[in-house]
């Protein structure tokens, strides 16, 4: 009675450690970027460094996210996403890193009185 139990057991352990090892590719190249998360509020003069192809999400207070705006000076290197509330989960505000190079920004909330004007360099994805 053993054996089957171990054969069942063995067979189980391999189909989880194969399901383990795969990967999924969302991106051309398969690889998932996370994200870098700086907060709003300590943005002003900085730099952020992000990979191409990776994405800056903008941290604040999560009841006015809809209300921020940013000019990019080159957005060939980096897209403003806008904030969303969808009524089941709050989107923050970001950048998506096109491709290497380097852009100020200036992420304004003109209801809030509130903006912040740093760079953002994109490097090599590694």
């Amino acid at each position: 009675m053993r054996r089957p139990f171990a054969a069942v057991a063995a067979v189980f352990l391999l189909g989880v450690a194969l399901t383990g090892c795969a990967t999924s590719t969302p991106g051309e190249d398969g690889d998932v970027l996370p994200p870098v998360t700086v907060q709003i509020s300590d943005l002003e003069g900085t730099t952020v460094e992000v990979p191409e192809g990776g994405v800056i999400n903008l941290s604040g207070d999560e009841a006015d996210v809809e209300g921020w705006t940013a000019k990019v000076s080159d957005d060939s290197i980096v897209s403003f996403v806008e904030g969303r509330d969808d009524g089941s989960a709050v989107y923050n505000p970001g950048l998506e890193a096109k491709k290497v190079g380097s852009t100020e920004v200036l992420l304004a909330n003109p209801d809030a009185g509130e903006s912040v004007s740093f760079t953002v360099e994109v490097t090599p994805k590694s």
